[in-house]
């Protein structure tokens, strides 16, 4: 009787998997503008094939989900796989960074030869590396499941959706705005090696033909379903993102997620939800399973009221200057003045460039890409008052699970300005 109970609990489990696959990569398929389909007579050949993508990670979540080998590890040794992992993810970079050096430096001959030794471990940790990799994910997979349920964030004591993510390369994504305005009118995804040659050009046709602002952005996750996460060696990145992808799928299931393409407004909405929920969870998952990894918490500086402190120079805030930046191209852009704020914003690219920050291109579409993660103020942002809107609902919220149960049934930016205004 056990195992029929399990069998059947199995199947459920899978058609729940296989019918929010189906929903959100129909969802996503379905949005469409004219500008977008006009975008795509320059992408189709380079687009991201999310149907093959999602259809080969359910065959290899469904192996991973009947073999159930994460659930006959103890946490200790939950906790070394995943360590294991990273450090070994840790590795493989810094071998194929040494054999790019070789390759790059003109003074060294034979660099086949001289590097033999070095591309076989290389191909040997990449195969203990794809081994292991399924095992990893259901790992973090069951531990994200357990912050969830920790956070009430359970549907009749079960995680809807399921947790599943898979590491792989990611698609980047072509952004295009208007140029008389801030606003993502298309994001299309991409195939994830395309050539910086190869994003310039498809940039350059598009906004010629199109008279648009246009950029082809990298992303670090995608809240298909499964969702993608992008390979990394920092830990409390993964989980941040993990949860802030599994986030996406949640709203997704409710009327904020449906109506994520009906404006630039409830895509901020979207987005900085999931960034502030993301954050907490991940922090709380870190600090339950990797206590070791929590980061510092930054230092309490406390005025000194003895000798005085010499004055250093200021650091470069990229979020203040950033911030300043969106808001002198609005008021441009507000006022017409295309032409000014397109040449105002690659003299602030130069500039920050000399800061240390080595931004390609700074147009109308990376202030529409970038804007909609609102949770910090201010930056790519500038004077948006949503993203501020959904941090304040989140701070007036008893829990995360409220927050996330109230903000899931929105649909406009005036409902969630109606619950601010009512917070006490």
């Amino acid at each position: 009787m056990e195992k029929i109970i399990t069998i059947a609990a199995r199947i459920f489990s899978l058609l729940i998997v296989m019918g929010t696959s189906l929903f959100i990569l129909i969802r996503s398929e379905l949005v469409v503008t004219g500008i977008y389909d006009q975008t795509r007579r320059y992408t189709r050949m380079t687009e991201f094939d999310y149907v093959g993508w999602t259809l080969d990670a359910l065959w290899q979540k469904q192996e991973q989900q009947v073999l159930g080998a994460a659930q006959y590890l103890s946490e200790a040794d939950q906790h070394d796989l995943v360590i294991q992992q990273i450090d070994l993810l840790g590795t493989i970079r810094q071998l194929e960074n040494e054999i790019n050096q070789v390759y790059a430096d003109p003074g060294v001959p034979e660099k086949a030869q001289v590097t033999a030794g070095r591309r076989q471990k290389l191909n040997e940790l990449k195969i203990q590396r794809d081994k292991q990799a399924p095992l990893v994910e259901s790992v973090i997979q069951q531990q994200v499941g357990q912050i969830l349920a920790d956070f009430d964030l359970t549907t009749l004591g079960q995680v809807l959706p399921p947790v599943m993510y898979q590491v792989t390369a990611m698609p980047l994504a072509l952004v295009v705005s208007p140029r008389d305005t801030v606003r993502q009118d298309a994001n299309i995804s991409l195939l994830p090696d395309l050539s910086v040659e190869q994003e310039l050009a498809l940039e350059y046709n598009v906004e010629r033909e199109l008279d648009v602002s246009a950029l082809v952005v990298p992303v670090g996750g995608v809240g298909v379903y499964p969702t993608m996460v992008m390979s990394t060696t920092d830990v409390n990145w993964l989980m941040e993102v993990v949860t802030h992808e599994w986030v996406h799928n949640y709203l997704t299931l409710r009327p904020l997620g449906i109506n994520y393409f009906s404006s630039g407004e409830l895509r901020t909405m979207n987005e900085t939800t999931a960034n502030l929920a993301g954050k907490e969870l991940g922090r709380a998952l870190i600090a339950r399973y990797y206590p070791e990894l929590m980061p510092e918490p930054a230092p309490v500086e406390l005025p000194q009221a003895t000798s005085p402190v010499p004055i250093e120079p200021p650091t470069f805030d990229f979020r203040a200057e950033m911030r300043d930046t969106r808001v002198k191209v609005d008021e441009l852009l507000a006022t017409g003045k295309i032409q000014e704020a397109e040449e105002y914003m690659e003299d602030r690219r130069q500039f920050f460039w000399q800061n240390g920050y080595q931004i390609r291109r700074i147009n109308q579409a990376y202030f529409a890409f970038y804007g909609a993660y609102a949770d910090g103020g201010g930056g790519e942002a500038g004077q948006d008052p949503v993203g501020p809107a959904v941090v304040r609902l989140r701070e007036g919220s008893t829990s995360l699970a409220e927050f996330l149960r109230q903000i899931g049934l929105m649909t406009s930016f005036s409902e969630l300005q109606q619950a601010v205004e009512a917070l006490p």
